[in-house]
């Protein structure tokens, strides 16, 4: 990082570690230099440092473990804003998001899979069916979860598949049963997968529109 020397030393440390951040010196659940560490390679005090660490993690993208260090959480607050959000948002007000997004996912993905995306997809839905059988209710969730986003990244949209990633949280809590006796493996998710190998459009869109309609029974 370049030395820093600036009107407002706290803001200019803010930007600074800002700008590391967002450019992956520092990945995400990895911890950052030490406060000391920091000041010296900015050239300004601890104090300075210390605030824009804590302005940083009240924005999202830092979290301070006492007695351990601070680690990067986010690379971008937008998507740190999106994600508390959707952590408040009412089940039907995600189903109501999915209508639109995993229509255009399956759309897509029916068009411009790959091997490789149909391989990804299989694999989790072995996952999902083991866990319905071994009543599993956690690993149903994720496995259903990432089939999902799965299906976006055979879109082959980055920007789709970073929305998708972006509410899998909120989805999985929306997706995952209360009890053993919900879980169920109707096979639609199946015929989801079996539509995309087929390069059928019109029936993993419609796929995708039952699944949903059920998903929205069970609210």
């Amino acid at each position: 990082m370049r030395n820093v020397a600036r009107t407002s030393l706290v803001d200019a440390a803010i930007d600074e570690l800002r700008r590391e951040i967002a450019r992956g010196v520092w990945p995400v659940g990895t911890k950052i230099p030490s406060e000391s560490q920091l000041a010296q390679t900015l050239g300004m005090s601890r104090l300075s440092v210390r605030e824009a660490v804590r302005v940083l993690a009240h924005a999202g993208l830092l979290h301070t473990r006492q007695g351990d260090g601070t680690y990067v959480t986010a690379t971008d607050e937008s998507k740190v804003a999106l994600r508390r959000r959707l952590d408040t948002a009412a089940a039907m007000d995600i189903i109501d998001v999915r209508r639109g997004l995993d229509l255009v996912a399956a759309r897509l993905a029916a068009g411009r899979r790959t091997e490789e995306d149909l391989a990804a997809m299989r694999e989790t839905l072995a996952r999902r069916d083991a866990a319905v059988r071994a009543g599993d209710l956690d690993g149903f969730a994720d496995a259903d979860v990432e089939f999902h986003v799965r299906v976006a990244d055979a879109a082959h949209n980055a920007l789709l598949a970073d929305l998708y990633r972006s509410m899998s949280d909120a989805l999985r809590d929306s997706i995952r049963p209360q009890e053993q006796t919900e879980l169920d493996l109707d096979g639609s998710h199946d015929d989801l997968l079996r539509a995309i190998e087929d390069a059928d459009v019109t029936r993993a869109v419609a796929v995708s529109v039952a699944i949903l309609d059920q998903q929205e029974r069970h609210l």
